[in-house]
């Protein structure tokens, strides 16, 4: 995450600040940590610069202080915008919470809208788009097209735009405002709406302006999930949506366990196959067809996915 607000409003604050992050850079997160505990006395209010303290604390190998400028964070950021909660639990200073801060994914994918796609598809590649529309393909046949599509955390439409010649209709929705500006852009939706889908149907923005439940036979959620933890709250949504006989297609980073979830040091999600399919079995959901793929690189290391096919029961 680009801390937007890396800025104390202290010049030598600021400035002490970024002789720190070069020493970091360089290969020094020790000296780096003296250096930004000098700025944090000049700047003690500073949530982004007690982010930046915590991180170079953990890489010079000192959790514990890690752990209290963290907990420093928390008490400053009261939207949650840094998502300290979620380092705390890689830290393993709090249990792993069952959902990350609304406002951390919100911020994160403001920031990075307008270099999503290179930074995603020509550096990572990232390959989830083509590959769920792939497997929804052939595991439908030569069908008609989908009456109503729902695309689910849309992004900047990357999957729109391989599934919109078989809807009629193609419906996205979004936390972040900037990626559905993005996602505008391309013109293959029909609406577009900001909605939070950890929230419960009615706080959730998935049925404002008269929209209706059971209004789609097609529900996507492409590189999503991951942003969720636990699932039960989005698959009652992607439920509350969907008409009988309606088609989820969706990816989760694969957990390697036998159940549950798990939150990854890049502070995203991955799910178990046997967790994806008990919160789909509850939303009245039978899985019809998974694949199991490389859904992206991170670090220079393939991240392996799962992609479903699931129906609704009729």
């Amino acid at each position: 995450m680009q801390l937007t607000q890396f800025s104390s409003g202290d010049v030598i604050a600021d400035r002490r600040a970024d002789y720190a992050r070069m020493l970091a850079e360089s290969g020094d997160p020790a000296a780096a940590a003296e250096l930004m505990e000098q700025a944090l006395e000049l700047a003690p209010a500073w949530a982004a610069g007690w982010l930046r303290f915590a991180e170079y604390l953990e890489k010079a190998g000192n959790g514990d202080g890690a752990i209290t400028a963290l907990r420093k964070v928390q008490e400053l950021d009261h939207e949650e915008i840094f998502g300290a909660r979620l380092k705390l639990a890689l830290l393993g200073a709090i249990d792993v919470p069952d959902q990350p801060p609304s406002r951390y994914v919100e911020a994160l994918f403001d920031d990075y809208a307008d270099r999503f796609e290179t930074a995603l598809v020509e550096r990572l590649d990232y390959s989830v788009p083509e590959k769920l529309s792939a497997l929804l393909k052939r595991y439908r046949g030569e069908c008609g097209p989908f009456r109503l599509a729902i695309d689910l955390g849309c992004g900047t439409g990357l999957f729109g735009v391989e599934i919109r010649s078989v809807v009629e209709r193609l419906e996205g929705f979004d936390l972040s405002v900037n990626m559905l500006a993005k996602a505008e852009e391309k013109g293959v939706y029909d609406f577009l709406a900001r909605a939070d889908l950890s929230l419960d149907a009615e706080g959730s923005g998935l049925f404002v302006d008269g929209l209706s439940p059971h209004r789609a036979d097609l529900l996507t959620a492409a590189d999503v999930l991951m942003y969720l933890g636990d699932l039960e709250a989005p698959f009652s949504l992607v439920s509350k949506l969907s008409d009988r006989g309606a088609y989820f297609a969706f990816s989760v980073e694969d957990a390697g366990c036998d159940d549950g979830f798990h939150l990854a040091p890049s502070l995203r999600y991955a799910h178990s196959e046997a967790h994806v399919r008990r919160r789909l079995a509850a939303a009245g959901f039978d899985v019809a067809e998974l694949e199991r793929t490389v859904i992206r690189m991170d670090g220079g290391k393939p991240v392996s996915g799962i992609l479903f096919i699931a129906v609704r029961k009729g």
